[in-house]
């Protein structure tokens, strides 16, 4: 599986980026006019093998908002900008780790990737287990949840995926965060 699935990524990613590159102009035009460059944010995150790795994102909040407050958001958080707002509810923000993928640093679906800090939540088996894919951009628990579910939920069905990892629920995760992203769930 893991030849397909990484060239599954590749293509898949670079017809993304061809097809999505008004969107991706568009977004970091929109970024630079409201709060000024850098249009993208670098955030060390946790991937295969437990290894780090800097993941890409729009840049949503303000500069230097990682010294003004915790490494995750909470509603109303003022150091989120006007469009920063609209891309996060729209998970515009999100595109631009297809670069992420292309490097093969993250794959399009597999466990989100954590925090260095978030590895605390974890015991060292269920680690191992969760370290041993490539994490994604979507992944089971954020069309199954969303953001709604608790920290419990997330890392059962972050685990749950490594169990049960294939092209076919691959693409039934992409299928589905299609449909979130359209509406149906959509935040």
């Amino acid at each position: 599986m893991s030849l397909t699935k990484r060239l599954m990524d590749i293509v898949l990613s670079l017809l993304a980026l061809l097809g999505l590159a008004p969107l991706l102009l568009l977004t970091a035009l929109a970024v630079v006019a409201e709060s000024g460059l850098p249009v993208l944010f670098r955030q060390t995150r946790l991937g295969l093998g437990g290894c780090e790795f800097g993941m890409f994102k729009f840049r949503s909040m303000v500069q230097n908002a990682a010294a003004l407050g915790p490494y995750f958001t909470q509603d109303k958080d003022p150091r989120i900008t006007r469009v920063g707002r609209l891309i996060r509810r729209t998970s515009i923000d999100e595109l631009p780790q297809l670069l992420n993928v292309l490097l093969g640093d993250m794959s399009l679906v597999g466990p989100r990737p954590d925090v260095p800090v978030q590895r605390g939540l974890y015991t060292d088996a269920d680690w191992a287990q969760r370290c041993s894919v490539r994490p994604g951009i979507t992944g089971l628990a954020q069309v199954v949840n969303r953001s709604q579910g608790s920290e419990g939920e997330r890392l059962a069905l972050d685990l749950r995926y490594t169990r049960e990892a294939c092209v076919w629920l691959d693409l039934k995760i992409m299928w589905r965060t299609l449909g979130r992203l359209s509406g149906e769930g959509a935040n």
